[in-house]
């Protein structure tokens, strides 16, 4: 009985910390296809993102193309206006992505998304690129999120 109850709050645990597949929309992705996007944590949507923490991003895409680099650009899309939104490696050959990249291969891109304290609190959209050697969108995704304190 006992180890019923253990598993039964180990896999409660595991559920509730895991990653949740994000709801997400494509914005452009031009070299590649979305497969999933996940952020860590985010137990509901959209993602709660308090001041001061950082956030694992994971997006999991098929290239379309061969690429020797990959370079991350993120906004945070507000009213309808873009604002750069820094993180802190824009090499996505440094972010789980071997490269050179492959035609139709499958990877998983993995980086951080910091919000730093002096972020407002406000619901905006998060617009993910991962741009080529030509600079087009080997994926570009947008997701929902609230800064919270």
């Amino acid at each position: 009985m006992e180890y019923r109850v253990a598993a039964l709050l180990f896999v409660s645990l595991f559920a509730f910390t895991a990653a949740e597949p994000v709801t997400f929309i494509d914005c452009g992705s031009k070299e590649g296809k979305i497969l999933t996007i996940e952020v860590n944590p985010c137990p509901k949507q959209p993602c709660e993102l308090k001041k001061g923490q950082s956030y694992s991003v994971n997006v999991t895409f098929n290239s379309e193309i061969e690429s020797k680099t990959s370079k991350a650009v993120v906004h945070g899309v507000v009213a309808g206006l873009p604002v750069p939104f820094p993180i802190p490696n824009d090499d996505g050959c440094k972010s789980g992505i071997e490269c050179p990249i492959q035609k139709q291969k499958t990877y998983s891109y993995v980086n951080q998304l910091p919000v730093k304290a002096e972020y407002p609190c406000i619901k905006l959209v998060v617009e993910w690129e991962l741009r080529d050697d030509s600079n087009n969108d080997l994926f570009c995704v947008k997701f929902p999120v609230q800064i919270t304190s």
